[in-house]
């Protein structure tokens, strides 16, 4: 199983929400670079980014944080937020980040999703943000009438696979990721399922792992001590 340590992009900085909530920003860096370093100093190889920014406005926000962080570090990258069209899966593809997430662009237009996956394969994975069970979209400001499971599905049978699926109201909470939804998803047969949203110990990391997920991202947790990324990533493996 593969730990993801999180950085979140907002205005250049690194940055936490509580539950989606663009109004409980928690800073804890202004240089997303010298993070990703000590993620890599600790043992990670793979690095989780989202642009907030672009999740919200559609625009490429944070991109020179991105190309700072592929240029100086030896990380897998995955990067999603405000990629919503095929020439932004390129811009960042050919910076040489490693997987790039769809969203929003993927609920609100199927077909785009379809193309993505035809065009460049596992270098696609497909974010799934949930909220009471529903897809929500627009930098999670949105909730749709769309089922989470249900899509994580259709999206599997176009040949998707990963999905990164994100529980929102345990999402920088602090008080535990949704076991059982993902206990649901690893029955999906041939899809990887990325587990995100409220891990906060060592324990949850053993319990994702005995579920059969391929990876997990970790974000305040590490930058409050909660869990050591050291140990997270020795539990994984």
């Amino acid at each position: 199983m593969k730990i993801f340590p999180a950085i979140d992009l907002k205005d250049g900085k690194v940055v936490r929400l509580t539950q989606g909530d663009y109004n409980k920003v928690d800073v804890f860096g202004l240089n997303p670079l010298e993070i990703a370093l000590k993620f890599q100093n600790q043992g990670a190889k793979y690095l989780h980014v989202v642009d907030l920014d672009g999740a919200k406005d559609g625009e490429l926000s944070n991109y020179s944080s991105v190309k700072e962080i592929v240029e100086n570090t030896n990380l897998f990258i995955e990067v999603g937020g405000g990629i919503r069209n095929i020439d932004r899966i390129e811009k960042y593809l050919s910076l040489g980040v490693d997987r790039v997430i769809l969203g929003t662009a993927a609920v609100r237009n199927f077909n785009f999703l379809e193309k993505a996956v035809e065009n460049y394969g596992d270098k696609i994975a497909l974010g799934v943000d949930a909220k009471d069970g529903y897809v929500a979209v627009e930098g999670w400001l949105e909730k749709t009438e769309i089922e989470g499971i249900e899509f994580c599905k259709r999206a599997k049978d176009i040949g998707l696979k990963t999905v990164i699926y994100t529980d929102i109201a345990t999402d920088g909470a602090m008080k535990g990721t949704n076991l059982d939804v993902f206990s649901e998803l690893t029955t999906i047969t041939g899809l990887d399922i990325v587990a995100s949203g409220g891990v906060s110990s060592i324990d949850e990391i053993g319990k994702l792992k005995e579920l059969g997920v391929s990876g997990v991202i970790i974000g305040k947790a590490i930058y409050l001590g909660a869990i050591d990324l050291g140990e997270a990533i020795k539990e994984a493996e």
